[in-house]
């Protein structure tokens, strides 16, 4: 999805914001080879030091502009300065915030991303499986969903959205998330 993403942005640089980015894999081995690697600009925010140290050496192979940012992925004042972005990626985020974060989260999309914006976004299939109405959330803000794919409906979702081709928001929302205890 990141690389589709990619192929289907308009030439010129694609700004980049993944949140709690973990090591970055994700966006390094998608855009590892890709003809339009030297195109991402942007950011990864991981909150955990080590984390972040491992995604800055998985960014250094694809000769990126990205950078990789230490801090809390949940305050916008953290990457205000890159918004809007043109792919944002919201991945082991959703299964890990209360459901009122999740719909104030896709709220701030009109902020976070530009007109056009692909959004990849993750969460788990149990019960509650909140897939749909992530889908409706989604949708409620302009968003069309381009794929949504998953195993099975016990198991977990990826998602691709586009957001409208109009930013409404231009105001910076104060917080989008706070995780929560999962203790299971």
């Amino acid at each position: 999805m990141i690389r589709a993403s990619m192929e289907e942005t308009p030439p010129g640089p694609i700004r980049v914001l993944s949140l709690c980015a973990g090591d970055g894999r994700d966006v390094a081995i998608a855009a590892t080879g890709h003809p339009r690697a030297a195109d991402l600009t942007g950011a990864l925010v991981e909150l955990d030091p080590v984390l972040a140290s491992r995604a800055s050496g998985n960014l250094r192979m694809i000769g990126s502009a990205l950078e990789v940012r230490c801090a809390d992925a949940g305050d916008p004042a953290t990457f205000a300065d890159i918004a809007p972005v043109d792919l944002l990626l919201l991945c082991g985020i959703f299964g890990n915030i209360s459901d009122a974060d999740i719909r104030s989260t896709i709220a701030a999309l009109s902020w976070i991303c530009s007109a056009g914006a692909n959004v990849i976004w993750t969460r788990h299939r149990r019960a509650p499986d909140l897939t749909p109405s992530i889908q409706q959330w989604l949708a409620d803000t302009g968003a069309t969903t381009i794929e949504c794919l998953s195993p099975d409906a016990s198991s977990f979702a990826v998602g691709r959205a586009r957001l409208s081709a109009t930013r409404t928001q231009s105001d910076r929302p104060p917080r989008l998330f706070t995780f929560v205890d999962q203790t299971v």
